[in-house]
């Protein structure tokens, strides 16, 4: 995970910024070899702010406590009580702490999260 400070009055464009992508622990990956990248901006109180991407392919993960807007990308959300949500760009979510979720990515996905 890259860490850039966004301390006030700084303002960074979240679609522009570079990120360096990692390989998907390989007991996550249902489908494809997705990667994913992240960048801590800042913390607020006790909130992290910061942006996410993941390549196409399909993963599991465990979450945290989440609100997130996707910026760019094409998803289906799934959530451990079956249901499914189409993610996109304008997409406003929120993950609960100990969900489990999959991630069914057809376009890159980028995202801001507050965790």
């Amino acid at each position: 995970m890259s860490a850039l400070p966004l301390d006030a009055p700084t303002v960074l464009r979240a679609l522009e910024l570079p990120l360096e992508h990692e390989p998907v622990d390989p007991d996550q990956v249902v489908d494809g070899s997705p990667t994913t990248a992240v960048a801590a901006l800042t913390e607020v109180d006790d909130w992290e702010i910061g942006v996410w991407e993941i390549t196409p392919g399909t993963v599991t993960d465990v979450e945290v406590d989440e609100v997130f807007i996707v910026l760019t990308g094409r998803a289906i959300l799934r959530r451990d009580d079956g249901s499914e949500t189409l993610l996109v760009a304008g997409s406003v979510g929120r993950l609960e702490d100990g969900e489990e979720t999959e991630w069914e990515v057809h376009e890159t996905l980028r995202k801001i999260y507050i965790a």
